[in-house]
């Protein structure tokens, strides 16, 4: 199995997936945007982005489905909430939530605020409005809870709290709303979280 990644991307997701059920796999990191600075890579993933998996026939381009395919294809394991648990629907809820609603506005926001700044500086900033808004959801959802289904840790908290983490790594550290920074901060404590956000692609000076 190979994911490929580059620094802080949705590969977090599956590669923390990946270390917390203790499977074996190659990692390769590429520079920022690979389909710019590593044109190759199109041979191997014709649309250019990350993360993107290989397991034997298997190709796969989207961060939430990699990690449900590791749990499923590998298993069994906790991380996954099973049709017959309470939380099954909210736990399916929580993984469309984590691309479709917050992390989708972070890479607009990323996109015109770091990469092509004075594009669209309007669009930017209501990206980062739209996505602050969108916690409110997450927020409220913790007041009362130490993961988000099930009583414990699964692939929502992953999926979820990716978002996050990319927040941060852009400096909107208005995301860390109370009940956000103390679910954050346990689930970022985790060993195989470290381990999975640790591998970097290092540019040669």
């Amino acid at each position: 199995m190979k994911i490929f990644g580059c620094n802080d991307s949705r590969h977090v997701r599956p590669l923390w997936t990946a270390e917390e059920m203790g499977l074996d796999y190659e990692l390769e990191m590429l520079p920022f945007p690979p389909r710019f600075f590593k044109k190759e890579y199109l041979d191997t993933n014709i649309l250019g982005t990350v993360p993107y998996l290989k397991d034997g026939k298997v190709e796969m381009t989207e961060s939430v489905a990699m990690c449900t395919y590791l749990c499923e294809q590998y298993g069994p394991s906790d991380l996954i909430v099973s049709p017959d648990e309470d939380d099954y629907a909210d736990y399916l809820n929580w993984l469309a939530h984590s691309d479709a609603t917050l992390t989708f506005p972070l890479t607009v926001y990323l996109r015109y605020a770091l990469q092509e700044v004075g594009v669209a500086d309007a669009a930017a900033e209501g990206y980062k409005r739209w996505f602050l808004a969108r916690l409110r959801l997450l927020e409220k959802k913790l007041e009362s809870r130490e993961y988000l289904c099930s009583d414990r840790f699964t692939l929502a908290d992953i999926c979820v709290s990716y978002a996050i983490y990319l927040a941060t790594s852009l400096n909107v550290n208005e995301a860390l709303k109370p009940n956000i920074t103390r679910w954050s901060e346990k689930l970022f404590n985790r060993d195989a979280f470290k381990r999975a956000t640790s591998q970097r692609f290092i540019e040669e000076s």
